[in-house]
C-alpha cells in the first residue's frame, strides 16, 4: 500500500523524507516533487529499481532514465571528461531546469538503459528534492506519468497513474508548470542544445556563445 506525506506541513515533510528514503534504500520507487513536473524515482545504483521504475511507467530501455542530485559537488564521482563550458553551464543554471548530457564515470555500477557511456543529468531547483537527493545520493528519476500520457502536475495526477507501483508519495503541491529542463549535451567540443525547454537558445548563449543547436 502507498503512503502519502503532505510536505507543506513540517511534520508530515520530515516523516515523508525519512520514509522515502528509507524506501529508496530498499530499492522500492517514490514520487517526489521537482521545480517542473512530478518525478518518479530509485536508487541511480540500483539496476533492478531502475527497472522497476521503467516497468512502472511502461517505458523501453531505449529511452534512459535521466539522474538527479542534490549539489554540483557530486558530478566530481559521476561523470568524466567534463569541459569548462559545462562547469560555467553549472554555475550559471544550477539548480534549475537545465538538463547535461555528459560522459559518465566508466567505473559506476549502474544500468540506466541503453546510455551508450553518457548520463542526463540535473540538480532540481526544489527544497524537497534536494533534501532527497543529498540524503540518498544520484536517484534514477524520471517525470511520474504512463508513458503516452501526460506529465504529472500535482501528486493526485501521479498517484493516479502510478498507483502501488509506487511506495511512497511525496506531496509538495502544484510544481510551477510543465515546462520541461533545456538539455544541453556537453560531451563534445562544443555544447549542442538538444531540446529547448525552460531555457533559451539565447539564455543559454550569455554562458556559452558558442553553443549550437540540434536539428
Amino acid at each position: 500500500m502507498a503512503r502519502r506525506y503532505d510536505c507543506n506541513d513540517a511534520t508530515e515533510r520530515t516523516t515523508g523524507l525519512r520514509e522515502a528514503a528509507s524506501a529508496v534504500r530498499r530499492g522500492e520507487l517514490v514520487v517526489l516533487p521537482t521545480d517542473t513536473v512530478y518525478g518518479i524515482g530509485a536508487d541511480a545504483f540500483s539496476s533492478e529499481a531502475v527497472t522497476d521504475l521503467l516497468a512502472a511507467k511502461g517505458r523501453g530501455r531505449t529511452m534512459p532514465t535521466p539522474v538527479l542530485i542534490g549539489s554540483p559537488n557530486t558530478l566530481h564521482g559521476l561523470v568524466t571528461d567534463f569541459s569548462e563550458q559545462a562547469w560555467e553551464l553549472v554555475d550559471a543554471f544550477w539548480p534549475g531546469a537545465l538538463t547535461l548530457v555528459a560522459r559518465h564515470q566508466p567505473s559506476l555500477q549502474w544500468d540506466l538503459g541503453d546510455t551508450r557511456g553518457t548520463v542526463a543529468i540535473r540538480m532540481p531547483l526544489h527544497p524537497v528534492a534536494i533534501e532527497l537527493l543529498t540524503d540518498v545520493g544520484p536517484m534514477a528519476v524520471s517525470s511520474a506519468n504512463l508513458t503516452g500520457h501526460p506529465a504529472p502536475e500535482d501528486c493526485d495526477a501521479a498517484q493516479e497513474m502510478l498507483g502501488d507501483s509506487v511506495s511512497v508519495y511525496l506531496d509538495g503541491g502544484p510544481t510551477p508548470g510543465i515546462v520541461p529542463s533545456s538539455i544541453v549535451d556537453v560531451t563534445g567540443k562544443t555544447p549542442v542544445l538538444l531540446r529547448e525547454g525552460a531555457l533559451s537558445p539565447e539564455e543559454l548563449r550569455k554562458v556559452v556563445p558558442d553553443l549550437e543547436v540540434a536539428n
